[in-house]
């Protein structure tokens, strides 16, 4: 076997050999602590970078009882709601030169006790637990629960573990008074499947904001279902075909539903936004950028979720206690589909 092509990884003797110290030195040196002067220093750290020397992690958390590093455990595989949550908080944690682990556990409970058991090896400092929905779930069995546990885009079952979830029925209100703002006063909203608790919280918002209004909150325009485009299109269907009264607005669910309901509407020659204003939810930009028009969308502002995670993560492994649900208020962004000054 040719060595030269599997050369040995720098030591700090190496380094120490280098610079023309002890071991010790050379350490306190590349761990920015004890009493040296600048000039060593500035030769310790010359050397290591000369030599290409990096620092064993695992050593140095067990010296110092912390790895900089944090888990991340998250059921959502397609990754459209907990990606944006994770680089803001890979961002934030960066910041503080802590690193991240990230394990997909697809709804699986022995695949997430098998990841969570890695992560407990890899003695991390902290975890964040996200998916795809926000409906409560068992808490992540960690033992002792000494470890900083949150909960991102998803609940636990536990008035103690922390959860940061966007504002469901705050962002349904903006949606709705948007359109009240427009002058729409038959506001139809259709949604996804009421299992969710989003879906309950987006129909309350929906409720209360035509409530304050004065307007009519009826069923009649109330229709749930499944969170795709087919939906919407068949929702239209059953809300305009030989319908006594049409909805002049759709509130939707989602962007998917929104994006359906918009394209079976213009099937029908009925004008989006002069006849109808549709809106939609989670301002996916795959969906409200492509539909024509473009959709207007309630953003759950999903990046900042992810960074106030990494604030809140960085506060409570330095010792702070955060519990209970945290709501983070939604955006609204409006587009053609209702802004009749851009159609």
């Amino acid at each position: 076997m040719n060595e030269d092509r599997y050369p040995q990884r720098a030591t700090i003797r190496d380094v120490a050999q280098r610079a023309g110290v002890s071991i010790g030195t050379a350490s306190k040196a590349l761990n920015d602590n004890g009493r040296l002067k600048a000039d060593t220093r500035t030769r310790v750290i010359a050397a290591a970078q000369e030599l290409g020397f990096r620092p064993n992690s695992l050593a140095q958390s067990l010296h110092r009882t912390r790895s900089m590093t944090v888990g991340v455990l998250s059921t959502d595989s397609f990754g459209r709601f907990a990606f944006p949550i994770i680089e803001a908080l890979e961002e934030r944690l960066a910041e503080q030169g802590i690193a991240i682990f990230m394990c997909n556990a697809t709804d699986d409970p022995e695949r997430e006790k098998r990841h969570l058991d890695q992560l407990l090896g890899k003695r991390i400092d902290g975890l964040l637990v996200t998916g795809r929905r926000m409906d409560k779930r068992p808490p992540v069995a960690v033992p002792g629960q000494t470890m900083p546990v949150i909960y991102v885009f998803s609940q636990a079952d536990d008035p103690e573990a922390l959860c940061l979830l966007p504002d469901d029925y705050g962002g349904a209100r903006l949606a709705v008074e948007h359109l009240i703002g427009l002058g729409r006063r038959r506001i139809a909203h259709i949604t996804g499947p009421e299992s969710f608790e989003a879906v309950t919280l987006r129909h309350r918002g929906y409720r209360d904001a035509l409530t304050t209004a004065g307007l009519s909150a009826s069923d009649t325009f109330f229709r749930k279902g499944k969170w795709s485009e087919a939906w919407g299109r068949e929702a239209v269907a059953d809300l305009f075909d030989d319908a006594a009264e049409m909805p002049d607005a759709l509130f939707c669910g989602n962007d998917q539903i929104a994006r359906g309901a918009s394209d079976a509407l213009r099937e029908r020659g009925i004008d989006v936004p002069g006849q109808v204003a549709v809106v939609g939810f989670d301002n996916w930009d795959v969906m409200t950028l492509a539909a024509r028009p473009p959709l207007s969308s309630v953003d759950m502002n999903l990046r900042e979720l992810g960074r106030l995670a990494g604030e809140r993560l960085i506060s409570m492994i330095a010792g702070e206690r955060f519990k209970g649900v945290e709501r983070l208020p939604c955006s609204l962004f409006v587009r053609q589909s209702s802004d009749t000054n851009q159609s």
